[in-house]
């Protein structure tokens, strides 16, 4: 491990990455939550199968958008010279 000094445009690089990362696992938790929960929005379903497809669609989103942020960075780290 070396401890050199980073440059301001390897410092924007990594702002540039983590935005992307972040952004990307927004939207990929968006678009799973809404597949998962879309159908208690769209039909009338038994309240229990409702909060069931949210908290479902919640929770398989969150875990899905904290593996994207881990993936994007991890692939950053390993292209780094």
């Amino acid at each position: 491990m070396t401890t050199r000094r980073r440059s301001q445009a390897d410092r924007d690089e990594m702002t540039v990455e983590i935005g992307y990362a972040l952004l990307s696992a927004l939207f990929l938790g968006a678009v799973v939550f809404a597949t998962i929960a879309g159908p208690a929005a769209v039909w009338h379903l038994p309240a229990a199968v409702e909060k069931f497809l949210v908290v479902a669609g919640a929770a398989i989103a969150g875990v899905l958008a904290v593996i994207r942020v881990i993936h994007v960075l991890w692939q950053h780290g390993n292209r780094q010279p």
